[in-house]
């Protein structure tokens, strides 16, 4: 039986359709085929809920061709956070038999460590616009951190940048931020960030980002649901440190906690 994580630091709360798994049926689901959103918790709110429903429906169509029930969904979320008020959280989505199942993973909350330094890899996720769990960019990040990397920056044919394992990657042009234009997934906070920043006063746009243009760019970060952080380098690339404006991050906290 898996142990629940409530008051105790860095134990993890683990939900199969809003009950304990044993060992067994834990290990049936996450050796299948599944695909899963990841948000922070806090105060018992989460950003962009209505996001993270979206995915997982979009995903729940596309690889298993059945919708979604976001009230159960967050019914589920709701019981596994318990009294958690502080939490990161992810909800899986697995292929069974019959019908797809749910599972709830509950851990301490976490902040992404900043500025970050990337080695870049060529590979690209398979079916990138699902963040699914059939992958092998673990590899990848493995190999960049035993460089003395945070994380992998992976690229395409002629060294075309796409993503991290486990995030999104922004740069900056001098009058607002470049999102590359390549197979990816649009990360949440990419999206919440997409929204807000041109009412902040910063463009945003897409364009095919090189690995021999990021030297030309004034600076770039990372986004996922554990926040932004600024790269300080990619490779033998030393960035600017014009990673972090202000505006990034007021447009950012500006994003409304939702009720889950």
């Amino acid at each position: 039986m898996m142990r629940n994580w409530r008051n105790p630091k860095g134990m993890t709360t683990i939900e199969i359709d809003g009950r304990a798994p044993d060992a067994s049926e834990l290990w049936d689901r996450v050796s299948s085929y599944g695909h899963f959103t990841a948000m922070q918790v806090r105060g018992g709110k989460a950003r962009g809920v209505a996001l993270h429903l979206q995915r997982l429906e979009a995903a729940n169509l596309e690889a298993f061709a059945v919708g979604l029930d976001a009230e159960r969904v967050r019914a589920l979320v709701r019981h596994a956070l318990g009294d958690t008020q502080d939490a990161s959280l992810r909800v899986y989505i697995f292929e069974t038999p019959t019908e797809p199942t749910t599972l709830v993973t509950v851990k301490p909350p976490g902040e992404m460590a900043t500025p970050q330094r990337l080695r870049s890899a060529r590979y690209q996720r398979p079916v990138a616009h699902i963040k699914h769990v059939t992958t092998d960019q673990g590899l990848y990040r493995q190999q960049a951190q035993r460089d003395g990397c945070a994380d992998a920056l992976l690229t395409g044919e002629h060294g075309i940048v796409s993503e991290t394992t486990s995030a999104n990657i922004g740069f900056f042009d001098g009058s607002g931020v470049v999102w590359p234009d390549a197979p990816l997934l649009r990360g949440i906070t990419m999206q919440l960030l997409e929204r807000m920043l041109p009412e902040a006063g910063v463009p945003t746009r897409r364009a095919t980002v090189s690995l021999a243009d990021i030297s030309s760019f004034q600076g770039a970060f990372l986004t996922n649901a554990r926040g932004i952080a600024a790269v300080s380098s990619v490779d033998d690339m030393i960035l600017p440190d014009r990673t972090a404006p202000m505006k990034l991050h007021d447009a950012y906290a500006s994003v409304p906690w939702d009720t889950i």
